[in-house]
């Protein structure tokens, strides 16, 4: 058995660590993919223009017994920027995403792959999202049986070149693999659908709000939360299960 000697060892290790063309082309095309698809949704849910910290100043009439009503405000936000630019932004993120794990992978290796899986997520999430969107708006259906069908499109137009991008990408499997790779993908993708289902429905319905959030935003924080744990639980297996070297 021939040993490795140290240097090798860390010279392999230097190269798994470096950020590629490769890195570049598909942090930019995966970029533009999300940031697409986050422009028209939401301009489909009447959001064209992103603000922050509402500063708006408010004019208000107030009586001598203190009582106060509000005539008008005029908006003022610290940061607002149309939703178009998120085609713009998003790749920039992606590629200081992927960086940002190559560099913390100098301590915890797994975070070099960490760092683009957690690309694509988002990428598929902006996908699945903009497809059962774009069914909603184009039937004016969004509930029933038919949203269900919806949905399961929107999951296959996701999750199928998710599978290439894992793949070729951040795991950087061997060739072949053929239909029982793709099968085990897939059931670990479902089985993360369960996991981020459940975990959404346990904060949204068994946790009171927290801070005094608005049932919407907790309906959000939950499908965070589902996101999250789902996110780490497909990494594991797609490592572990399905694209093992």
């Amino acid at each position: 058995m021939t040993a490795c000697s140290p240097l090798k060892s860390k010279n392999y290790q230097d190269k798994n660590m470096q950020f590629t063309k490769k890195d570049l082309t598909f942090s930019v095309i995966t970029g533009l993919i999300t940031g697409f698809s986050a422009w028209q949704i939401f301009n489909f849910l009447g959001i064209p223009t992103i603000n922050f910290w509402d500063l708006s100043n408010c004019v208000n009439n107030c009586t001598p017994d203190g009582a106060c009503t509000m005539i008008y405000c005029v908006p003022d936000y610290l940061i607002s920027f149309s939703s178009k630019l998120f085609m713009l932004i998003v790749p920039v993120l992606w590629i200081l995403g992927v960086n940002f794990g190559y560099f913390l992978g100098r301590w915890f290796a797994f975070f070099n792959q960490f760092g683009k899986f957690a690309a694509i997520g988002f990428t598929n999430a902006a996908v699945d999202f903009g497809v059962l969107n774009l069914l909603i708006a184009n039937t004016g259906i969004s509930e029933g049986g038919w949203y269900s069908v919806f949905k399961a499109v929107s999951f296959m137009f996701a999750v199928v070149p998710s599978y290439f991008w894992n793949k070729y990408w951040a795991f950087e499997a061997k060739e072949g693999g053929g239909g029982f790779e793709f099968a085990k993908f897939m059931s670990v993708a479902v089985v993360s659908i369960f996991i981020n289902t459940g975990t959404a429905s346990l904060v949204v319905n068994y946790i009171n709000p927290l801070g005094g959030l608005s049932i919407q935003i907790w309906a959000n924080v939950g499908a965070v939360a589902g996101s999250a744990v789902a996110l780490i639980f497909s990494f594991v297996g797609f490592k572990v299960a399905v694209f093992k070297k």
